[in-house]
């Protein structure tokens, strides 16, 4: 399936591909790296000191991160014909004109959320540095709050119920939603 956009479109998607690039494939890796060079007890502090397991979760995370980053980009450009960059409701890259519930975002809302960050957490797992991890927990929990504030309210505005239907059924970001309901009913 071809997909057809105006040169303005097409400019927009490059554009808001190399700012994406530029800001979350290089410059918050390097952040956090440069964190587990700090020399100070509490950024240089192991997470995992035994290498094989630590290997093997950064391996798993980055492989899951991976696949869920490209295969969201992947759905969105061609179901939602737009593209994930969008900051504080300033249109950088053309916005979806569909609601995207399929592929990656049918078990999560935010699969590239999801998978930038378990590459940012495996990076934290590879440098093994307990400040890289806190700077990832913390940047995730500010991503959170960004997509509370801004992002689900500008996905209302652009699809309304659909979207409420959507926000209902899926999780936010961690996959799989249902595989963390406890067994039981809650009174």
């Amino acid at each position: 399936m071809r997909v057809e956009i105006s040169k303005q479109e097409k400019y927009k998607h490059i554009s808001g591909y190399t700012i994406g690039l530029l800001v979350f494939v290089i410059v918050i890796p390097v952040i956090i790296y440069s964190i587990s060079k700090i020399k100070h007890s509490f950024f240089s502090t192991s997470i995992l000191n035994s290498t094989t397991p630590r290997i093997l979760i950064t391996a798993l995370l980055l492989l899951t991160g991976l696949v869920f980053t490209i295969w969201s980009n992947i759905n969105l450009f061609r179901i939602g014909k737009g593209g994930p960059t969008d900051v504080f409701n300033i249109e950088i890259s053309p916005r979806s004109k569909k609601l995207v519930i399929t592929g990656p975002y049918k078990y999560t809302r935010n699969p590239m959320v999801f998978g930038i960050n378990s590459i940012y957490f495996a990076i934290a797992l590879i440098v093994n540095s307990l400040g890289s991890l806190i700077f990832c927990l913390s940047f995730l929990l500010i991503i959170i709050i960004y997509l509370k504030r801004t992002e689900e309210k500008r996905l209302f505005d652009d699809f309304g119920d659909d979207y409420l239907d959507y926000k209902k059924r899926t999780s936010m970001i961690i996959p799989f939603k249902n595989v963390w309901k406890l067994p039981f009913k809650r009174n």
